[in-house]
């Protein structure tokens, strides 16, 4: 990061340090939507159902870009817009947010009867089968992104 863009932390522990820089509901959002519903553009991430503003979306994009957790790459054909992708560094957090979904599913039922299921409460329990998910959920993100958009290492 660039001195202007340069990150304060609150303390040197490592969760505060984490959510300092992810915590907030939209940046998981973001990420989530690139991995599960592979989203790449601002008027994909737009149109999720949790109805982020723009502004608030321009924000998030820029401070993942800037933390490295994401990459902004040109489209060849339309010089004006841009493809996100998740670098090496947001591809490792495709399991903290697994972990995140498979609480819900399970700690969430009763206090939001809304929740739609996503056949993942046998993971919960099951280490093998977890790993084997966010495994499936990798592979099947990086499949899916054109070669030229492939994630940067850190």
């Amino acid at each position: 990061m660039s001195d202007k863009n340069q990150k304060q932390f609150r303390s040197g522990c490592p969760v505060s340090s984490s959510l300092d820089l992810i915590g907030d509901k939209w940046s998981l959002l973001i990420i989530r939507d690139m991995f599960y519903f592979h989203k790449r553009t601002f008027k994909e991430f737009s149109s999720s159902p949790e109805k982020i503003s723009t502004n608030i979306l321009s924000n998030r994009l820029n401070q993942l870009e800037n933390m490295k957790i994401i990459q902004k790459n040109q489209f060849k054909d339309n010089k004006k817009s841009f493809a996100y992708t998740l670098t090496e560094s947001g591809l490792c957090l495709i399991p903290t947010i697994i972990e995140i979904l498979i609480w819900g599913d399970h700690n969430l039922q009763d206090l939001n009867p809304g929740l739609f299921d996503l056949g993942i409460s046998d993971l919960k329990n099951n280490q093998v089968a977890k790993e084997n998910y966010i495994s499936k959920i990798r592979e099947s993100y990086l499949k899916k992104l054109p070669h030229s958009l492939a994630p940067l290492t850190n």
